[in-house]
Protein backbone atom coordinates (compact mmCIF):
# COMPACT_ATOMS: atom_id res chain seq x y z
CA UNK A 1 0.00 0.00 0.00
CA UNK A 2 2.58 2.34 1.41
CA UNK A 3 4.74 2.13 -2.12
CA UNK A 4 1.19 2.41 -4.43
CA UNK A 5 1.02 5.89 -2.39
CA UNK A 6 4.19 6.44 -3.11
CA UNK A 7 4.14 5.90 -7.11
CA UNK A 8 0.64 7.48 -7.43
CA UNK A 9 2.23 10.41 -5.82
CA UNK A 10 5.19 10.52 -8.15
CA UNK A 11 3.22 10.22 -10.85
CA UNK A 12 0.55 13.19 -9.37
CA UNK A 13 3.51 15.00 -8.93
CA UNK A 14 4.70 14.57 -12.62
CA UNK A 15 1.29 15.63 -14.11
CA UNK A 16 1.13 19.05 -11.76
CA UNK A 17 5.06 19.69 -13.17
CA UNK A 18 3.75 19.31 -16.20
CA UNK A 19 0.46 21.04 -16.50
CA UNK A 20 2.69 24.36 -14.81
CA UNK A 21 5.17 23.25 -17.64
CA UNK A 22 2.71 24.08 -20.30
CA UNK A 23 0.75 26.66 -18.86
CA UNK A 24 4.55 28.56 -18.41
CA UNK A 25 5.52 27.71 -22.44
CA UNK A 26 1.53 28.84 -24.06
CA UNK A 27 2.33 31.56 -25.91
CA UNK A 28 0.16 34.86 -25.42
CA UNK A 29 -0.48 37.03 -28.46
CA UNK A 30 1.06 40.42 -27.78
CA UNK A 31 -1.03 43.22 -28.53
CA UNK A 32 -0.52 45.24 -31.47
CA UNK A 33 1.04 48.85 -30.50
CA UNK A 34 -0.12 51.75 -32.35
CA UNK A 35 0.27 55.83 -31.46
CA UNK A 36 -2.12 58.03 -31.82
CA UNK A 37 -1.11 61.74 -32.21
CA UNK A 38 -3.97 64.17 -31.07
CA UNK A 39 -4.23 67.55 -32.21
CA UNK A 40 -5.22 69.32 -29.07
CA UNK A 41 -4.70 68.56 -25.39
CA UNK A 42 -7.08 65.88 -23.74
CA UNK A 43 -10.52 67.44 -24.05
CA UNK A 44 -13.96 65.76 -24.95
CA UNK A 45 -13.75 66.11 -28.54
CA UNK A 46 -11.32 62.73 -27.97
CA UNK A 47 -14.01 61.01 -25.84
CA UNK A 48 -14.16 58.52 -28.42
CA UNK A 49 -10.48 57.67 -27.88
CA UNK A 50 -10.28 57.77 -24.23
CA UNK A 51 -13.16 56.13 -23.88
CA UNK A 52 -12.22 53.01 -25.86
CA UNK A 53 -8.75 52.90 -23.91
CA UNK A 54 -10.09 53.44 -20.10
CA UNK A 55 -12.68 50.28 -20.88
CA UNK A 56 -10.28 48.11 -22.79
CA UNK A 57 -12.30 48.28 -25.97
CA UNK A 58 -8.72 48.72 -27.83
CA UNK A 59 -7.69 45.91 -25.83
CA UNK A 60 -10.19 43.82 -26.49
CA UNK A 61 -9.18 44.27 -30.38
CA UNK A 62 -5.65 43.26 -30.27
CA UNK A 63 -4.46 46.48 -30.04
CA UNK A 64 -2.27 48.92 -27.42
CA UNK A 65 -2.55 52.33 -28.05
CA UNK A 66 -0.65 55.18 -26.97
CA UNK A 67 -2.58 58.22 -27.16
CA UNK A 68 -0.37 61.75 -27.16
CA UNK A 69 -2.06 64.80 -26.87
CA UNK A 70 -1.73 67.62 -29.18
CA UNK A 71 -1.67 71.67 -28.81
CA UNK A 72 -0.16 74.64 -31.19
CA UNK A 73 2.97 72.56 -32.18
CA UNK A 74 1.66 69.10 -32.33
CA UNK A 75 2.47 68.83 -36.03
CA UNK A 76 -0.06 66.08 -36.76
CA UNK A 77 0.23 65.90 -40.55
CA UNK A 78 3.94 65.48 -39.83
CA UNK A 79 3.96 62.62 -37.56
CA UNK A 80 1.35 60.88 -39.58
CA UNK A 81 3.00 61.41 -43.15
CA UNK A 82 6.44 60.00 -41.69
CA UNK A 83 4.83 57.24 -39.63
CA UNK A 84 6.10 58.48 -36.40
CA UNK A 85 2.40 57.78 -35.49
CA UNK A 86 0.64 55.59 -37.11
CA UNK A 87 -2.76 57.21 -36.41
CA UNK A 88 -4.14 61.13 -35.69
CA UNK A 89 -6.31 63.88 -35.55
CA UNK A 90 -6.79 66.66 -37.67
CA UNK A 91 -9.22 69.20 -39.95
CA UNK A 92 -10.37 67.43 -43.20
CA UNK A 93 -9.35 70.63 -45.40
CA UNK A 94 -5.56 70.60 -43.55
CA UNK A 95 -5.28 67.33 -44.73
CA UNK A 96 -6.12 67.49 -48.87
CA UNK A 97 -3.43 70.93 -48.58
CA UNK A 98 -0.89 68.28 -47.26
CA UNK A 99 -1.87 65.71 -49.80
CA UNK A 100 -1.51 68.50 -52.83
CA UNK A 101 2.33 68.73 -51.06
CA UNK A 102 2.71 65.25 -51.37
CA UNK A 103 1.96 63.53 -48.03
CA UNK A 104 0.91 60.03 -48.05
CA UNK A 105 -2.58 60.17 -45.45
CA UNK A 106 -5.56 59.01 -45.68
CA UNK A 107 -8.73 59.98 -44.20
CA UNK A 108 -10.48 56.62 -42.73
CA UNK A 109 -12.83 58.26 -40.24
CA UNK A 110 -14.18 61.06 -38.57
CA UNK A 111 -14.67 62.21 -34.92
CA UNK A 112 -17.02 65.40 -36.04
CA UNK A 113 -19.20 65.11 -38.55
CA UNK A 114 -19.51 68.77 -38.73
CA UNK A 115 -16.08 71.46 -37.75
CA UNK A 116 -16.78 73.49 -34.29
CA UNK A 117 -14.85 76.02 -35.46
CA UNK A 118 -16.61 79.46 -35.68
CA UNK A 119 -15.99 83.27 -35.24
CA UNK A 120 -16.03 84.16 -31.68
CA UNK A 121 -18.07 87.80 -29.99
CA UNK A 122 -19.13 89.17 -27.40
CA UNK A 123 -23.23 88.88 -26.91
CA UNK A 124 -23.00 92.68 -26.88
CA UNK A 125 -21.15 92.97 -30.13
CA UNK A 126 -23.15 94.46 -33.26
CA UNK A 127 -22.35 91.96 -35.55
CA UNK A 128 -25.34 89.83 -36.27
CA UNK A 129 -24.63 88.40 -39.70
CA UNK A 130 -21.20 87.90 -41.69
CA UNK A 131 -21.45 90.98 -43.97
CA UNK A 132 -20.73 92.53 -40.68
CA UNK A 133 -17.54 91.04 -40.40
CA UNK A 134 -16.07 93.80 -43.36
CA UNK A 135 -13.34 96.06 -42.16
CA UNK A 136 -12.83 94.50 -38.58
CA UNK A 137 -10.18 92.81 -37.42
CA UNK A 138 -9.87 89.19 -36.37
CA UNK A 139 -7.72 87.33 -34.03
CA UNK A 140 -7.32 83.58 -35.81
CA UNK A 141 -5.04 81.48 -37.55
CA UNK A 142 -3.69 83.23 -40.91
CA UNK A 143 -3.83 79.68 -42.65
CA UNK A 144 -7.64 78.46 -41.61
CA UNK A 145 -8.75 78.09 -44.95
CA UNK A 146 -12.62 79.60 -43.83
CA UNK A 147 -11.26 82.74 -44.02
CA UNK A 148 -10.42 83.59 -48.08
CA UNK A 149 -13.87 81.54 -48.23
CA UNK A 150 -15.78 84.18 -46.33
CA UNK A 151 -13.80 87.43 -48.04
CA UNK A 152 -14.66 85.56 -51.41
CA UNK A 153 -18.34 84.62 -50.44
CA UNK A 154 -20.03 88.00 -49.16
CA UNK A 155 -16.96 90.37 -50.68
CA UNK A 156 -15.28 91.14 -47.23
CA UNK A 157 -12.07 92.64 -46.31
CA UNK A 158 -10.54 91.98 -42.88
CA UNK A 159 -7.38 92.01 -41.19
CA UNK A 160 -6.03 88.65 -39.06
CA UNK A 161 -4.12 88.98 -35.91
CA UNK A 162 -1.58 85.76 -35.79
CA UNK A 163 -3.52 83.13 -32.92
CA UNK A 164 -2.29 83.52 -29.80
CA UNK A 165 -3.86 81.02 -27.73
CA UNK A 166 -5.53 83.57 -25.22
CA UNK A 167 -8.57 84.55 -23.92
CA UNK A 168 -7.35 88.11 -22.04
CA UNK A 169 -7.39 90.31 -24.88
CA UNK A 170 -10.93 89.01 -26.09
CA UNK A 171 -12.16 89.53 -22.39
CA UNK A 172 -10.63 92.85 -22.26
CA UNK A 173 -12.26 94.60 -25.15
CA UNK A 174 -15.62 94.13 -25.80
CA UNK A 175 -15.44 94.40 -29.73
CA UNK A 176 -12.83 91.61 -30.52
CA UNK A 177 -13.43 88.71 -32.26
CA UNK A 178 -11.37 85.73 -32.69
CA UNK A 179 -11.41 82.40 -33.88
CA UNK A 180 -12.72 79.52 -31.22
CA UNK A 181 -14.35 76.06 -31.23
CA UNK A 182 -17.70 77.44 -30.03
CA UNK A 183 -18.03 73.46 -27.76
CA UNK A 184 -15.00 74.87 -25.41
CA UNK A 185 -13.73 78.16 -25.23
CA UNK A 186 -17.13 79.91 -24.37
CA UNK A 187 -16.86 78.51 -21.04
CA UNK A 188 -14.18 80.05 -19.82
CA UNK A 189 -15.78 83.28 -20.61
CA UNK A 190 -18.58 82.22 -19.11
CA UNK A 191 -16.99 81.74 -15.57
CA UNK A 192 -15.70 85.28 -15.87
CA UNK A 193 -19.62 86.65 -16.36
CA UNK A 194 -18.47 87.34 -20.55
CA UNK A 195 -21.66 85.80 -22.57
CA UNK A 196 -20.36 85.06 -26.32
CA UNK A 197 -22.04 83.93 -29.03
CA UNK A 198 -20.33 82.20 -31.89
CA UNK A 199 -20.52 82.60 -35.97
CA UNK A 200 -20.09 78.73 -36.93
CA UNK A 201 -18.18 78.49 -40.29
CA UNK A 202 -20.35 75.12 -41.06
CA UNK A 203 -23.56 77.82 -41.11
CA UNK A 204 -21.71 79.51 -43.86
CA UNK A 205 -21.56 76.59 -46.30
CA UNK A 206 -17.85 75.77 -45.19
CA UNK A 207 -17.97 72.31 -43.59
CA UNK A 208 -15.04 70.54 -43.09
CA UNK A 209 -14.78 67.10 -41.10
CA UNK A 210 -12.47 66.28 -38.09
CA UNK A 211 -11.18 63.59 -39.46
CA UNK A 212 -9.40 60.32 -38.26
CA UNK A 213 -6.25 60.12 -40.44
CA UNK A 214 -3.77 57.35 -40.96
CA UNK A 215 0.07 56.26 -43.18
CA UNK A 216 -0.97 55.01 -46.68
CA UNK A 217 1.44 52.55 -45.84
CA UNK A 218 0.24 51.76 -43.28
CA UNK A 219 -3.45 51.07 -44.56
CA UNK A 220 -2.48 49.11 -46.88
CA UNK A 221 0.27 46.50 -44.34
CA UNK A 222 -2.09 46.26 -41.84
CA UNK A 223 -5.92 46.64 -42.59
CA UNK A 224 -6.87 44.26 -40.16
CA UNK A 225 -5.31 46.51 -36.80
CA UNK A 226 -6.99 49.34 -38.89
CA UNK A 227 -10.43 48.13 -38.67
CA UNK A 228 -10.21 46.81 -35.06
CA UNK A 229 -8.85 50.23 -34.00
CA UNK A 230 -11.94 52.18 -36.25
CA UNK A 231 -14.19 49.39 -34.52
CA UNK A 232 -13.47 49.98 -31.00
CA UNK A 233 -13.27 53.64 -31.60
CA UNK A 234 -16.97 53.48 -32.79
CA UNK A 235 -17.78 51.41 -29.63
CA UNK A 236 -15.65 54.30 -27.54
CA UNK A 237 -17.88 57.11 -29.18
CA UNK A 238 -20.86 55.47 -28.95
CA UNK A 239 -20.74 54.87 -24.69
CA UNK A 240 -19.22 58.06 -24.37
CA UNK A 241 -21.61 60.27 -26.08
CA UNK A 242 -24.81 57.93 -25.51
CA UNK A 243 -24.06 56.47 -21.93
CA UNK A 244 -20.82 57.12 -19.55
CA UNK A 245 -18.43 59.46 -20.20
CA UNK A 246 -16.91 58.82 -16.60
CA UNK A 247 -14.33 56.56 -17.11
CA UNK A 248 -12.71 59.23 -20.44
CA UNK A 249 -13.32 62.11 -18.21
CA UNK A 250 -10.95 60.69 -15.23
CA UNK A 251 -8.41 60.25 -18.19
CA UNK A 252 -8.78 63.43 -19.58
CA UNK A 253 -8.32 65.07 -15.84
CA UNK A 254 -5.37 63.18 -14.85
CA UNK A 255 -3.65 63.81 -18.62
CA UNK A 256 -4.83 67.60 -18.64
CA UNK A 257 -4.49 69.35 -15.60
CA UNK A 258 -5.64 72.40 -16.95
CA UNK A 259 -9.69 71.42 -17.81
CA UNK A 260 -12.02 70.57 -14.56
CA UNK A 261 -14.43 68.16 -14.70
CA UNK A 262 -17.10 71.16 -15.07
CA UNK A 263 -15.79 72.23 -17.86
CA UNK A 264 -15.90 68.62 -19.44
CA UNK A 265 -19.46 68.21 -18.77
CA UNK A 266 -20.03 71.28 -20.43
CA UNK A 267 -18.31 70.88 -23.58
CA UNK A 268 -19.94 67.41 -23.86
CA UNK A 269 -23.02 68.55 -23.65
CA UNK A 270 -22.14 71.11 -26.14
CA UNK A 271 -21.08 68.28 -28.47
CA UNK A 272 -24.56 66.03 -28.07
CA UNK A 273 -26.11 69.59 -28.76
CA UNK A 274 -25.00 70.27 -31.78
CA UNK A 275 -24.62 66.88 -33.34
CA UNK A 276 -21.51 66.79 -34.19
CA UNK A 277 -20.64 63.23 -33.63
CA UNK A 278 -23.73 61.31 -35.15
CA UNK A 279 -24.30 61.81 -39.29
CA UNK A 280 -27.52 62.45 -40.34
CA UNK A 281 -28.31 58.63 -40.05
CA UNK A 282 -27.47 58.84 -36.20
CA UNK A 283 -23.89 56.88 -37.18
CA UNK A 284 -20.59 57.28 -35.68
CA UNK A 285 -17.51 58.26 -37.50
CA UNK A 286 -18.79 57.91 -40.82
CA UNK A 287 -17.35 60.10 -43.30
CA UNK A 288 -19.08 60.27 -47.24
CA UNK A 289 -16.72 61.31 -50.08
CA UNK A 290 -19.45 63.30 -51.51
CA UNK A 291 -18.50 65.88 -49.12
CA UNK A 292 -14.44 65.45 -50.09
CA UNK A 293 -15.66 66.26 -53.41
CA UNK A 294 -17.51 69.46 -52.69
CA UNK A 295 -14.57 70.48 -49.79
CA UNK A 296 -12.21 69.84 -53.27
CA UNK A 297 -14.01 72.03 -55.22
CA UNK A 298 -13.97 75.01 -52.90
CA UNK A 299 -10.71 75.04 -51.86
CA UNK A 300 -9.69 74.48 -55.77
CA UNK A 301 -12.19 77.92 -56.74
CA UNK A 302 -10.09 79.67 -53.74
CA UNK A 303 -7.06 78.94 -55.43
CA UNK A 304 -5.18 76.78 -52.54
CA UNK A 305 -5.52 73.46 -54.24
CA UNK A 306 -4.55 73.38 -57.43
CA UNK A 307 -7.33 72.20 -60.23
CA UNK A 308 -7.12 68.27 -59.90
CA UNK A 309 -3.88 68.28 -58.17
CA UNK A 310 -6.28 66.22 -55.39
CA UNK A 311 -8.92 63.18 -55.86
CA UNK A 312 -11.67 61.98 -53.74
CA UNK A 313 -10.54 58.40 -53.83
CA UNK A 314 -7.32 59.61 -53.05
CA UNK A 315 -7.97 61.24 -50.53
CA UNK A 316 -10.52 59.23 -48.26
CA UNK A 317 -11.75 55.60 -48.33
CA UNK A 318 -14.81 53.84 -46.16
CA UNK A 319 -13.29 50.60 -46.83
CA UNK A 320 -12.04 50.13 -43.13
CA UNK A 321 -15.58 51.78 -41.49
CA UNK A 322 -17.50 49.37 -39.27
CA UNK A 323 -21.08 48.31 -40.69
CA UNK A 324 -23.21 51.30 -39.32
Amino acid sequence: MRCQSLLFLTVLSLAIVGCKKNESTTPTKALYPITLQLDWVAEPEHGAFYTADALGYYAQEGLKVTIVQGGPNAYVLTKVATNQAQLGQEDSGNILTAIQSGAPILCVGSIFQHDPSALMVHDTSPITTWADFNGKTIMSNPSWAFLPFLRKKYGLEFKVLPMDFNLGRFAADKNFIQQAYFTSEPYYLEQKGIKTKSFKASDAGFDSYTVIMTNKQFAKEHPAELKAFLRATYKGWKTYIEEDPAPAHARMLKENPNVTPGFLTWCRQQMIDAHLAKDDKGDYISLNPERYKTQIAQLTELGILKKDSVKVEDSVTTEFLPKP
